[in-house]
């Protein structure tokens, strides 16, 4: 007999970050400030948990507000038409994390490292979970097709987007 237990992110304690190669010299990362998880587990055993993650795309923060204001343009999230980024998970192995994400109307199976830390309790006495997700994608897969080139040749970003997550769940019931 199952035993289901509901957590939802605590985020506080979650990052959800990208990292993008720009005109292939120098990293840009970004974060995602507003964002919601829930994982359903069997007991507290995380094997093929249910995981699910939303992102509001126009919550993008890249700590320059251009290149906020272009990545929530058409050329790549679109984010007054496609408010929401989503990810919902296939199965989970304790190592990796399939499911599938959806970015603008385009939904493709994705496969993520995920590093489970285990389970602890806080001083207040709330169990928490803690993972590290971390995966690559091509952004064009998803219709984030904008492109440019320097006069040199060098691409200005770079179709891989590095995805490195940081989630700390709470134990609801």
């Amino acid at each position: 007999m199952s035993n289901n237990t509901n957590w939802s992110i605590d985020n506080a304690h979650s990052e959800i970050a990208f990292k993008v190669k720009h005109m292939m010299i120098s990293t840009v990362t970004g974060h995602f400030e507003d964002f919601q998880a829930t994982a359903k587990t069997d007991g507290d055993n995380f094997n093929n948990a249910d995981f699910q993650f939303t992102a509001k795309t126009a919550s993008i923060n890249t700590k320059n507000e251009d290149r906020d204001t272009h990545l929530k343009s058409d050329d790549f999230f679109n984010a007054e038409k496609y408010p929401e980024l989503k990810f919902v998970s296939k199965s989970f192995d304790g190592e990796k994390l399939i499911g599938d994400l959806t970015i603008r109307d385009v939904t493709k199976e994705v496969v993520l490292d995920a590093d489970f830390n285990g389970i602890a309790v806080d001083p207040y006495g709330q169990t928490k979970a803690g993972f590290e997700i971390s995966g690559q994608l091509n952004r064009k897969d998803f219709n984030l097709t904008w492109s440019a080139v320097t006069e040199a040749g060098s691409i200005v970003v770079s179709d891989k987007v590095k995805l490195v997550v940081d989630v700390q769940f709470i134990k609801q019931s």
